[in-house]
């Protein structure tokens, strides 16, 4: 694959995916005006530094960066599944960050794209987390079989 190791596409893989979702998230705030919630805040500041680690790491093929990489896509894809459990079981409301506090105006249930009934926001940025994830994973087990 003209020269290219397996754990060069994958780190250039989760790079791209971390971009997509943070151009993605800024395009749907900057752009279309949809301002984000307090738990759309918490999974912005995990995933934002993702684009900057993966593009370095790909950059110097690091595959050590797994180890910084999965704590923060492992935390983010916990608060975007709390997010989504909000958005989809009214039970679960009650646990919600409230609009018109410390994050303004806006809701954590507020569901401004719904795309095929449950495609939302958060369940984009908990794929994007997953592929991330996936992506880390496949270097620590292709690491420890030591394939490359």
């Amino acid at each position: 694959m003209l020269g290219y190791k397996k754990s060069d596409l994958v780190l250039f893989g989760a790079w791209v995916v971390a971009c997509i979702a943070t151009l993605g998230s800024l395009y749907l705030s900057e752009y279309l005006g949809y301002e984000p919630c307090k738990l759309c805040w918490y999974q912005r500041i995990l995933m934002y530094p993702l684009t900057v680690l993966l593009g370095i790491a790909y950059f110097r093929g690091d595959t050590g960066v797994r180890t910084y990489v999965l704590p923060l896509a492992g935390i983010g894809a916990a608060i975007s599944t709390y997010h989504v459990i909000i958005q989809r079981i009214a039970a679960s409301r009650a646990s919600a960050p409230s609009g018109g506090t410390a994050c303004g105006r806006v809701s954590c249930e507020n569901d401004y794209l719904n795309w095929f009934g449950f495609i939302t926001i958060p369940m984009l940025a908990l794929i994007a987390f997953i592929m991330i994830i996936g992506a880390m994973l496949y270097l620590v087990r292709t690491e420890r079989s030591g394939k490359n």
